[in-house]
């Protein structure tokens, strides 16, 4: 089974559990109730988790690997999937959560062959005496320190996907396809889990998603350094897994020292702190995901380094981070807030950056519209079986141009819209490739205007109608990892396909700039564009 297929299989799953469990939820009691220690203000379902868990799950049993550590890795998800959602639901009490996760952790770790022999720092291996208890013990804390991180929209499901991304390449790499599949199946639930948990939340992964996103990356990263990658610094799981292994370790510190019970919640997580210090929502959750990214780079950059190294290249920079904490707490230091204006829309003034953006969001409206015609008329290269699609884009976008005030007409222009967009883009570039693979360079300042004209846009723009999220930072990050380290999977095909997996995100996202901000007769005239792309490449096709 193909990468794609178990990302796909994993995020469908989790897309439709999910608002089917969200329904669900207040006869199930799974509904977490403000609080003063949490941030949001309104009842919110708790039962994403589950979404995460079946999609990655299913996917998995589809995919219908036989690694011998599999088995008892599904069975201990299962039961942890089970301890989490009764918790959502009826709050156990801590000692009965150690409970599910020690009965999902220790048949793994003892019948399954999933254990630490090899330490970072020690010539000789760990005995099975000493290397399975402190490996039960490692993943039940990691399983606690994922959970303990899901305190902001988004932030713990992030977190796990910079870190599941990292897992999947380092086990590319070593030729580990179970463990591959296991990550990206899990990625793709994670994803498919975001489309409803970025800010503002409309759903919470909960116990259930946070202790099973935790059980499944203390397992990789114990199977890829111990049996996938033994050239890997045994130090390296402390760089994959990131900021949550020291935020709980913090945290846990604090406590004693401030003689409070250890399992009892507080405010002084890395997230509480920078709210303390008044960033918002979303400036906290991309300065932690800045962190993370920087950790799992060095991860992949740095694996075959001394374990000497690679724990210094984690130690340091969490030292630096708390101590920066600390300081600007003790003196008082505040984040500056301003919803309204950038720095760059100050400088240039109100009414001028508000004319730029518009001019701005204009020329995209005409680049983008000339895109699609241009391209309709010259490619010859589309993908068999879109004919039906493309007639179907046809009557659904002049149905909507024929009476474009009812209320689904926009639903249904963004969505043919949006399936054009990367068909055009992969006809372009394959119709390019063939007349000459160097002409490939010829859309790169197309592209690249589009970018930086969607960031001035953004900086420029006094509402919050183009605002980034969180998932955008994530999408980010994801499109240039995929470019930067497709090289290493297939020279020969794999770079190619991911310069147009980024030229498709640039493309949707200039989408989105103008139904989101371009003045009507723009968008009358963008739709019209599109139908007649549509209509001219349905004329080729037949």
């Amino acid at each position: 089974m193909s990468v794609l297929l178990v990302i796909v299989t994993a995020l469908t799953i989790s897309v439709a559990v999910i608002p089917l469990m969200m329904r669900l939820a207040p006869r199930l009691g799974m509904i977490d109730a403000p609080d003063p220690r949490k941030v949001h203000a309104r009842p919110v379902p708790r039962v994403g988790g589950i979404g995460i868990a079946l999609g990655a799950l299913l996917a998995m049993l589809v995919a219908g690997s036989h690694a011998g550590w599999l088995g008892w890795y599904l069975g201990g998800a299962a039961v942890l999937l089970v301890f989490g959602a009764l918790d959502d639901a009826l709050e156990l009490g801590h000692y009965t959560k150690f409970v599910g996760q020690f009965l999902a952790v220790v048949p793994m770790v003892w019948f399954g062959g999933v254990w630490v022999s090899s330490f970072p720092f020690l010539a000789e291996p760990l005995p099975a005496a000493i290397g399975k208890p402190f490996t039960a013990f490692a993943i039940v804390g990691v399983v606690n320190a994922v959970n303990h991180s899901d305190g902001l929209d988004g932030l713990a499901g992030g977190e796990s996907v910079l870190s599941l991304g990292c897992i999947a390449y380092l086990a590319y790499l070593a030729g580990d396809l179970a463990l591959v599949l296991a990550a990206f199946a899990v990625l793709g639930g994670v994803f498919g889990f975001l489309r409803f948990n970025t800010h503002p939340a409309r759903v919470f992964m909960g116990d259930a998603g946070s202790q099973f996103l935790g059980f499944s990356l203390g397992t990789f990263a114990v199977v890829l350094t111990q049996q996938s990658y033994p050239g890997l610094s045994m130090a390296l799981p402390a760089l994959i897994l990131g900021l949550p292994v020291v935020d709980i370790l913090a945290v846990f510190y604090l406590r004693v020292s401030g003689g409070m019970n250890w399992f009892r919640a507080t405010r002084n997580h890395v997230h509480h702190r920078l709210l303390g210090l008044g960033f918002d929502h979303y400036q906290a959750v991309v300065v932690i995901y800045a962190l993370q990214s920087f950790f799992v780079v060095c991860a992949i950059v740095f694996r075959h380094d001394s374990d000497l190294f690679v724990a210094a290249l984690y130690l340091l920079p969490c030292t630096l981070v708390f101590a920066g904490l600390t300081l600007a707490e003790r003196r008082g230091w505040r984040a500056r807030r301003d919803q309204r204006e950038s720095d760059l829309s100050r400088v240039l003034g109100g009414d001028r950056a508000a004319g730029i953006a518009s001019a701005l969001t204009a020329t995209l409206a005409i680049m983008v519209s000339m895109y699609f015609v241009a391209g309709a008329i010259a490619v010859r290269v589309l993908p068999e079986g879109t004919a039906p699609a493309l007639g179907a884009i046809v009557l659904a976008l002049a149905a909507t141009l024929w009476k474009p005030g009812r209320d689904w007409a926009g639903v249904v222009q963004r969505v043919c819209v949006y399936s054009l967009a990367p068909l055009w883009a992969y006809g372009v570039e394959r119709q390019l490739q063939a007349m000459a693979p160097a002409l490939l360079v010829s859309t790169v300042p197309f592209y690249g205007f589009i970018a930086i004209a969607i960031g001035l846009v953004w900086k420029l723009s006094r509402d919050q109608d183009f605002a980034p999220t969180t998932m955008d930072f994530l999408v980010a990050v994801v499109a240039v990892a995929v470019t930067l380290l497709a090289g290493n999977f297939a020279p020969s095909g794999q770079v190619a396909i991911a310069a147009l997996l980024v030229k498709i995100v640039v493309l949707l996202y200039a989408c989105e700039l103008v139904y989101s901000r371009a003045a009507p007769r723009w968008r009358a005239a963008f739709n019209l564009a599109a139908l007649a792309s549509a209509a001219i490449a349905l004329v080729a096709a037949l």
